[in-house]
């Protein structure tokens, strides 16, 4: 039994709304990816305890708490080289994401292979993470990395036929 189809320049392709739901995720990603490396580069070559204490005074948060002075010690130490690099890594993962979602809606095998290799990748890492700093943040983003994994790994001939 088959669900809707579509044809599309003469092939004939099941729906896949799963399918659709990790594009918009990996595609998002990249936008919000590049929205923090443009952040990171504008504030570059600014004064960063400067901004630090503006950021603190506009959301009223205590400075001289323990936690936001430990903080601002270390904003201070932060460079603008750093920043920069901090930039040019998340721009170029940015791109990694927007490739990954363009080639999902163009149904590509490589791109199925690749959002099933990025997602894999991070799952140990994540766990590692959730049993030394539980949180339900976390435990969400894991169990859509797995239910990726699992999702794209099962249904790959079908999704991905190479035409």
């Amino acid at each position: 039994m088959t669900g809707p189809v579509e044809i599309t320049g003469g092939l004939v392709r099941q729906r896949a709304p799963t399918l659709y739901l990790i594009i918009a995720i990996k595609l998002f990603k990249g936008l919000a990816l590049v929205s923090l490396a443009v952040a990171a580069y504008a504030l570059s070559d600014n004064n960063l305890p400067v901004e630090y204490r503006h950021l603190l005074h506009f959301f009223r948060i205590d400075p001289e708490k323990k936690f936001w002075s430990d903080l601002a010690v270390q904003v201070g130490k932060i460079t603008q080289a750093n920043v920069l690099w901090v930039a040019v890594g998340t721009l170029t993962y940015s791109l990694f994401s927007w490739v990954e979602g363009i080639g999902l809606v163009f149904r590509a095998p490589w791109a199925g292979w690749l959002a099933i290799g990025e997602s894999a990748f991070f799952i140990p890492i994540e766990v590692v993470e959730l049993v030394t700093h539980y949180s339900r943040t976390l435990l969400a983003i894991l169990a859509l990395n797995v239910l990726i994994v699992w999702y794209l790994f099962l249904n790959r001939q079908r999704l991905f036929r190479h035409h």
